[in-house]
Parts: C-alpha cells; sequence; structure tokens
C-alpha cells in the first residue's frame, strides 16, 4: 500500500473516535471510582455504575466488535442484546474465576470485567475504521434529540397535545428519580454478620486438623459485615483442652490458651480475609476455638465457656496435636 494512502487512516483513527465507544470506557471507568474512591464507593452512584457494568456495558462493547456495520443491526436489536450478552457473559466469567486463584470475589470480577470490557471497545473501534466511514455504526444522539424534541415540543401541535408531551416527560422524570432513589435508598435487610475459616488454598477443606505439637499451622478467619454499618470487630483464637462426659451430656473446660488475636475494621457489605498462623504448645490441647467480638471485648476474667459464650460469633476446629518424636 502507498504510504501517502495510509495518512488519512492514521488521522481518522485518531481523531474520530466513535462517541458511544468513549461513553462506554468512561462508565467502565466511572465504575472503578465508585468502587475504590472512598467518598464515592458510599453514594448510590456506586450502585448506579454497578448495576450498568453488571447488565449492559459488557454486552453492549460485545456487540458492537462483533456487528461494526450500521446495517448488522437496528438500534432496538442492540439493546436488546446487549442486555442478553451481559446476562451470559458476566456469569461466565465469575464461573472462569471460580477455577482460579483468586476466586470469585469484588477485585477479581470487577478487574477481568474492565479487561473485557476495554478489549471489546478497542477491537469494535479498529473493526469500525476498516469500514468505509458512510457504513459505520454510530449512535446518532442529535437526530435521536431532535426527533423528540419536534415530537414532544411540535409549535403546530394543539395546547392539549403539547400538555400531554409536558404531562409525559413529567412523567418519565419522575420514574428515573424513583428508580434512582431505590437504588441508593434500598430496603434494610436482615443485619448480620458472616464468620467462616478457610482451609490454606482458600476453600472450605484441608482444615489441619493432625499436625506435630509446636509446627507452623494457617488457616484463612473471614469476616463479612451485613450490619449496614462499618464495624470493628476482635478475633481471638484459643487453644482448648476440653472433654465430653457422655454420662451427664456435658463438656468441660480444662486448659485454655490464647493462640492469637487482631483487630480489624470492615465497612458494611464487604468481607475481610485474613490469614491465621498459630501453633499448638501441648498434645493436651484438643480443640481450636475462633471468637468474634463486636465492641467491647471482655477482659482476661472472663474464661472458658463463659468467654465463648459472651462472644458475638464462635467457630471451633477439632484437633490432635501430635507428640514430637525426642
Amino acid at each position: 500500500m502507498d504510504p501517502e494512502d495510509q495518512k488519512p487512516l492514521v488521522l481518522e483513527a485518531a481523531g474520530n473516535v466513535p462517541g458511544d465507544l468513549i461513553t462506554v470506557a468512561a462508565i467502565t471507568a466511572a465504575t472503578l471510582l465508585c468502587v475504590y474512591v472512598p467518598v464515592a464507593n458510599e453514594s448510590f452512584l456506586r450502585v448506579l455504575f454497578g448495576v450498568a457494568m453488571v447488565l449492559f456495558i459488557p454486552g453492549y462493547a460485545l456487540i458492537a466488535a462483533l456487528f461494526p456495520a450500521k446495517e448488522d443491526l437496528d438500534g432496538i436489536e442492540r439493546v436488546a442484546l446487549s442486555f442478553g450478552l451481559s446476562i451470559a457473559v458476566v456469569p461466565l466469567i465469575g464461573l472462569a474465576l471460580n477455577y482460579t486463584p483468586w476466586g470469585i470475589r469484588l477485585d477479581p470480577i470487577l478487574t477481568s470485567l474492565t479487561i473485557f470490557t476495554f478489549a471489546m471497545t478497542a477491537a469494535a473501534w479498529y473493526r469500525r475504521l476498516l469500514l468505509p466511514a458512510g457504513e459505520r455504526f454510530s449512535v446518532p444522539a442529535r437526530e435521536m434529540l431532535g426527533a423528540a424534541r419536534l415530537e414532544l415540543f411540535d409549535p403546530e401541535a394543539s395546547r392539549l397535545d403539547r400538555g400531554l408531551s409536558v404531562v409525559l416527560v413529567v412523567a418519565i422524570v419522575a420514574a428515573l428519580a424513583t428508580t434512582a432513589y431505590v437504588l441508593a435508598v434500598p430496603k434494610e435487610g436482615e443485619h448480620f454478620t458472616e464468620f467462616y475459616i478457610l482451609g490454606p488454598g482458600g476453600k472450605a477443606a484441608n482444615y489441619p486438623t493432625d499436625f506435630p505439637v509446636g509446627s507452623t499451622q494457617s488457616l484463612l478467619v473471614g469476616v463479612g459485615n451485613h450490619e449496614y454499618r462499618g464495624i470493628t470487630y476482635t478475633v481471638e483464637a484459643l487453644a482448648l483442652n476440653q472433654t465430653f462426659d457422655p454420662a451427664t451430656n456435658t463438656s468441660t473446660i480444662h486448659a485454655v490458651e490464647q493462640l492469637d488475636r487482631f483487630v480489624l475494621t470492615v465497612p458494611h457489605n464487604e468481607t475481610r480475609e485474613l490469614p491465621l498462623k498459630f501453633s499448638v504448645p501441648s498434645p493436651e490441647y484438643n480443640r481450636i476455638e475462633f471468637l468474634l467480638f463486636t465492641g467491647t471485648v471482655p477482659d482476661s476474667t472472663v474464661v472458658g465457656q463463659d468467654r465463648i459464650n459472651a462472644s458475638y460469633r464462635d467457630l471451633h476446629l477439632w484437633v490432635r496435636a501430635r507428640p514430637t518424636s525426642g
């Protein structure tokens, strides 16, 4: 190809970016800001952009990459397929992440959706550049607004028709405002906190239950806050020597030793998973107790079963600490 013939394409590529693709990229970037910027992630904008990012944006970018010509699909078909493909693509990405070390969590999902959307947006832009200018798909925003303005506020229409047009516009604005309010101020559900432990691989399996005394073992402790307010939690890990008497159907705690204790603050609707390493100092300990406290933590005089009862949540793991061969 003659180098002179390449210059128009290069200039066009640099100065003629489709508005719909710019909007898709801007919404994707705004979603990232609304998730990670401290002020924005507590506003209704996080929900608004998050819903768009899950239900529409990835599908629209994919449709734009697959069908770059305006004759491929009309506007209604593009919108409908954008919703449908988004609903299909997002779960598939989540399913793929489930088989990776990152798992189905906010950061991996958002990162994957962002990479997918930007990749499809770049592919759509490139494929449109390969077409003649008159055949490329573009959103005729000005024409649409002009047609809507003429339809709603036609100067030749009767006073009744203009009044009905004003009522229609007010109704649409009210519906949008109501939807935004419902998204921004959702009805509060049940208040609760998730408290769980996972094995070293981040799965609910392979818990350390049989190991030598003094060896270092590891777990993941997870706390999920659904209390509709930020909470500072205290987590304690205790080693217990506990026996059970079948004659009286009662358990007795003979010895307790604290293995670890830490404090973490979790905002509402977020989850923290922290690694916990511990070692059991004596073979007499046969149970690891995990306690979760909110607010005031009992002092050291509250021990044994009383301390467990005073906790907000508690978990336990039966273990066998084998004596080391001497």
